[in-house]
């Protein structure tokens, strides 16, 4: 570490005082009465408040210049390893310098410490004397400043503690941070909200719009029948019509980074603010490369979070510790949220169920609610706590003890809050991250390669941060008394027809802006020998608006289909077709992967092979059309990706689980070691997704646009702006 009189060099620039015997301040012999390695003190062992400046023995002014300008040279290039400020004496924030001879704001690596970590973050030596920081720094709830530590007026609250070795019986892995905080036994200490539209008190009222109202904010019903006309003698048991829903799109993304633009505007249509925990994997295999590139990713969504969103971080290892309660992300939340993330070390192994229990703890325990609430999952690893992933034979692992009750969908209420888990590298669980998002209503992102993580969260969040329908339900009933409904062809979204079978709904739940749903519904047409149409089915589309509080009906046009005196040769309608495609290729899916499960990759490559060959005879093959030509580079990337065991257990299972994910619930997923424009992912992106990758990717590149892009924009109802 240096001599005591280093220490009293350090004790200059920082306008602090220490105590140094009269034969260690020698200029010419720096060196000669320094104590052995063992005995060596770190230099914030001898901080002490400034008021105590007075007890210092004076310097010589010689060797005050000689400091001056050493102190000048060193200091003025140091950065903070924790939040990559400068260091500079004179600033008014204090420096730790630990054994190691690593420095940091004594505030960012004080924070480190309380979330238990005792280990510099840079070379990873383990420290013998903590910084601790006073309870008194912690502002008040909803008070704090931009700089919540204001180091000149709370000195006296700065002080370091010697570690005491662990005890000899207890292994290091097992072994709890010795200063880390317990959490609460109730997360009821979440931030309160300040914008009137998310008070929980004020209900939702009832509007009704007719299918030709002008409204942007609404939902559009379109349906398409598998042809325009049947003849009328003519009667069929399975005839397919497609329910196509879209939202309204929001225009905050393109309005917010136009590039000709200065500066970003604000958006002029609003947004609902969320509520975002994030329960990210900290187990020892996250060391290192991965580590650092979460923190980043983690900054990402931080800094793209507006002030009336709230944010939580849940961080697990062999247990689960709450970094901070849920918060909104104003200027001093987002300083605080940073700093938390910077400070996770890896260790330890990996309990999945425990990260989730107290992920969705903070939700149930809240006392207010933003309009959306979402859980982001991430891990590297295999659950070794809760489920035996190794299961074989008959005593498959029941992934279901991985997602607490509190948070697991019910017929009454439907998905409560929805997990979307991101499977980092080669050796994560695919099945059991894709059963949690599977079963919570979320998605399942495959991460192959570690440099895609920040644009897989920044498409995810992009989705999240535009959510402009809420608890979407569809109502089809048959108008026809002869007609019923043979089936519903609705992927993961829950759908229940009628026990006489005139009646059926699906349960859509939220819808990003611009997001779109295709939904095939099989009805049976009876002859008709006098009428020159049909009336099939009529359909009425019920939901909540999240930024007015209202309560939306929408009544769509009967769908009717033209009778005709003599049959005629219809040409099938390409939505129709187009959706046949999807559906069918997501079933050749799932029967392949089943497949390569039972050891059969070679039956797998060949179910994927023959619907290819089904595909590239339809009707919209012929005519290129875009979705089918995607689907079959994903078919052809999947057979790829079963070329050997070894090849389907490193990436393959995921990359199919991702692929099932993404069309059973017609939403974008992270698929993969790309994101750019070539990626096969893009089917469902929305243009608030694709924003925010370009976002994302402009801050990795270091564009110059990536300033600009950076810099958050927000868009709420009733907010305050940002100061």
């Amino acid at each position: 570490m240096g001599s005591k009189w280093r220490k009293v060099k350090l004790a200059f620039g920082l306008n602090l005082c220490v105590y140094s015997p009269r034969n260690h301040v020698a200029d010419n012999n720096e060196d000669e009465d320094s104590p052995p390695p063992s005995e060596r003190r770190s230099d914030a062992a001898l901080l002490s408040p400034p008021g105590d400046w007075t007890s210092a023995p004076p310097t010589p002014s010689s060797n005050r210049l000689r400091l001056s300008k050493s102190l000048s040279r060193s200091s003025s290039k140091k950065t903070c390893s924790i939040c990559l400020a400068t260091m500079r004496r004179g600033d008014g924030q204090a420096i730790f310098t630990a054994e190691c001879s690593h420095s940091f704001h004594f505030h960012c690596i004080a924070s480190n410490v309380k979330h238990g970590n005792q280990i510099c973050p840079v070379c990873r030596a383990k420290w013998k004397e903590i910084p601790l920081q006073g309870p008194t720094l912690e502002p008040p709830m909803g008070r704090a400043r931009i700089n919540p530590v204001d180091w000149h007026q709370n000195n006296d609250f700065m002080t370091v503690v010697r570690r005491l070795p662990p005890p000899r019986s207890n292994s290091a892995r097992n072994v709890a941070p010795l200063f880390q905080a317990p959490d609460p036994a109730i997360f009821n200490d979440d931030e309160s909200l300040d914008h009137e539209i998310d008070s929980p008190e004020k209900s939702f009222s009832n509007k009704s719009i007719s299918d030709g109202d002008d409204d942007r904010r609404k939902v559009t019903a379109m349906t398409y029948t598998e042809v325009p006309a049947i003849a009328k003698s003519s009667a069929s048991d399975s005839f397919t019509v497609l329910l196509h829903l879209k939202a309204p799109l929001s225009n905050s993304w393109h309005n917010a980074t136009r590039s000709d633009a200065k500066q970003p505007k604000i958006a002029q249509t609003p947004r609902a603010p969320v509520d975002l925990v994030t329960v990210l994997d900290v187990s020892g295999s996250m060391a290192g490369t991965k580590l650092a590139l979460l923190k980043r990713a983690m900054g990402f969504v931080i800094q793209n979070l507006g002030p009336n969103d709230r944010l939580a971080v849940i961080a697990f290892s062999s247990t689960a510790r709450r970094l901070f309660p849920l918060r909104r992300m104003s200027e001093a939340g987002r300083q605080q949220a940073l700093q938390s993330v910077n400070s996770l070390v890896a260790n330890g192994g990996t309990n999945i169920a425990e990260g989730l229990r107290k992920g969705a703890k903070i939700m149930e325990d809240r006392r207010e609610n933003n309009p959306v609430a979402n859980i982001i999952l991430l891990s590297d690893g295999q659950d070794t706590y809760t489920v035996n992933s190794n299961a074989g034979g008959q005593n498959q692992p029941n992934y279901k003890l991985l997602l607490p009750l509190s948070i697991r969908p019910d017929e009454a209420s439907g998905f409560k809050i929805p997990v979307h888990a991101f499977g980092f590298g080669a050796d994560h669980d695919a099945s059991s991250m894709h059963s949690i998002s599977e079963i919570s209503g979320g998605t399942f992102s495959f991460i192959e390669t570690e440099s895609v993580i920040q644009d897989a969260f920044a498409q995810c969040i992009g989705g999240l941060l535009s959510v402009v329908v809420k608890d979407l339900s569809v109502k089809i009933e048959c108008v026809h008394p002869s007609i019923r409904l043979g089936s519903l062809k609705a992927g993961s979204y829950p759908n229940r027809i009628s026990s006489n079978q005139r009646i059926g709904s699906i349960d859509v739940g939220d819808l990003y802006a611009d997001e779109e749903r295709d939904f095939l519904l099989s009805v049976n047409i009876p002859a008709e020998t006098s009428s020159k149409e049909t009336s099939l089915l009529k359909v009425k589309c019920v939901y909540n608006d999240p930024l007015t509080k209202e309560s939306v009906t929408l009544e769509g046009k009967e769908v009717r289909i033209e009778r005709t005196d003599l049959a005629r040769r219809e040409d099938v309608s390409i939505e129709v077709d187009r959706q046949h495609n999807r559906i069918r290729a997501a079933e050749a899916m799932s029967q392949a992967r089943t497949a390569a499960e039972n050891g059969d990759l070679a039956g797998a490559v060949s179910i994927l092979e023959n619907v290819r060959k089904a595909l590239s005879a339809t009707v919209s093959a012929k005519c290129r059309d875009k979705l089918c030509v995607s689907l079959d580079a994903e078919l052809k990337e999947m057979q790829e990706r079963m070329a050997s065991r070894h090849v389907y257990e490193a990436s393959g299972r995921a990359y199919i689980l991702s692929g099932l994910s993404s069309h059973s619930w017609q939403r974008a997923t992270a698929r993969g070691d790309s994101m750019d424009g070539s990626s096969l992912v893009q089917a469902y992106q929305t243009p608030s997704m694709v924003e925010m990758v370009t976002r994302s990717q402009a801050t990795l590149l270091g564009s110059p646009s990536a300033q600009r892009l950076l810099r958050p924009v927000w868009s709420f109802g009733s907010q305050p702006k940002p100061r």
